[in-house]
């Protein structure tokens, strides 16, 4: 299933809001190829050196954790994966249904279970 273009259009808005958040640096969508569709890095950010780099290394390395299946039947689904590094967490949400990938980078002071709660609430009404 491909994401349509009111979908697109509401993703970014949603990556928006997030990144009202203080401590939300980056707030994405990427699609199964690895590209951003929507989001970005927020507005008077500067993105630590190797910073999209990073990303697009996250980003292989989530994908390929997310479309692992072996657990799924006695674990349960993954609702996202995160990664605390000394300058940054990151935290990405896998959307199934469309095979795309919400994609956060934070400030390491952020609290993970809090972050994926707001992001949890802001995502629910999206189909």
């Amino acid at each position: 299933m491909s994401v349509s273009d009111g979908t697109l259009k509401l993703y970014g808005e949603k990556c928006k809001e997030l990144l009202q958040e203080s401590e939300i640096r980056f707030a994405g969508i990427v699609d199964k190829e690895g590209q951003l569709i929507s989001g970005g890095f927020k507005e008077g950010i500067s993105p630590h050196e190797g910073d999209e780099t990073r990303l697009q290394t996250f980003l292989e390395f989530v994908s390929k954790a997310s479309i692992r299946k072996e657990y799924d039947e006695s674990l349960g689904p993954i609702n996202y994966l995160a990664a605390r590094r000394d300058k940054a967490v990151l935290v990405s949400f896998p959307f199934p249904v469309t095979q795309i990938l919400l994609l956060i980078s934070a400030e390491p002071t952020v609290n993970i279970e809090t972050l994926a709660k707001k992001i949890v609430e802001i995502f629910t009404d999206v189909k």
